[in-house]
């Protein structure tokens, strides 16, 4: 019952910006911690960005100073601020959502950066 499902991507320009956007149900969103992950072509996947359900944040070393990640509780979305996105932050992003030993991922959204 629980399914996260994202949406938001498309194919842009170097330097331009996008917003995704994770829509939870079937789960008690609040108390879950929500990251955003990507993985590019012949990478492994990161973790991008995290928020907790208090609205602490993480951010990937890469994606610092450029990404943000927010949510509100009472729609159930998390998403994700990309800015100045570069060649290099293409990829599938993936939602992920995290609390004590259960987690549960949605299937993506393709990302892509390129003149």
């Amino acid at each position: 019952q629980v399914q996260l499902v994202e949406s938001g991507g498309g194919l842009v320009k170097p330097g331009e910006s996008l917003v995704l956007s994770c829509v939870a149900s079937g789960l008690a969103f609040s108390g879950y911690t929500m990251a955003w992950y990507r993985q590019g072509p012949g990478q492994k996947r990161e973790q991008v960005a995290l928020i907790t359900g208090g609205g602490r944040t993480l951010f990937g070393d890469s994606v610092k100073a450029r990404f943000t990640i927010s949510r509100d509780n009472d729609r159930n979305v998390v998403y994700l601020q990309m800015n100045n996105l570069k060649p290099e932050d293409t990829g599938v992003y993936l939602c992920n959502a995290y609390r004590g030993h259960s987690e549960y991922w949605g299937q993506g959204t393709q990302v892509t950066v390129s003149s």
